[in-house]
């Protein structure tokens, strides 16, 4: 959460200086650095998931002899993957 919260207010400074009609390429670079920091956020959460909710699914799905239950998360990390890499 502290690092959603630094990134929330740093896209209040990009409007901010939006709204003061700051140079461009000021902003710019403001631009940027929340989208790399939303970027980490993402990896985090993948990294989370992957750790978790597949490690989980991967425990339930042998408990149960169910393989559809871990394939179903691998399916939704690889989409997530897929996602970010296009963005």
């Amino acid at each position: 959460m502290k690092r959603l919260r630094r990134i929330e207010g740093q896209v209040r400074g990009i409007a901010r200086m939006v709204e003061e009609d700051k140079y461009c390429i000021d902003v710019l670079t403001q631009v940027a650095a929340v989208s790399k920091a939303l970027h980490a956020v993402s990896l985090n959460l993948l990294e989370e998931h992957m750790g978790h909710c597949v490690t989980n699914a991967a425990i339930e799905s042998e408990r149960t002899g169910d393989a559809t239950i871990v394939d179903e998360k691998i399916k939704e990390a690889t989409a997530a993957i897929s996602r970010m890499m296009r963005s």
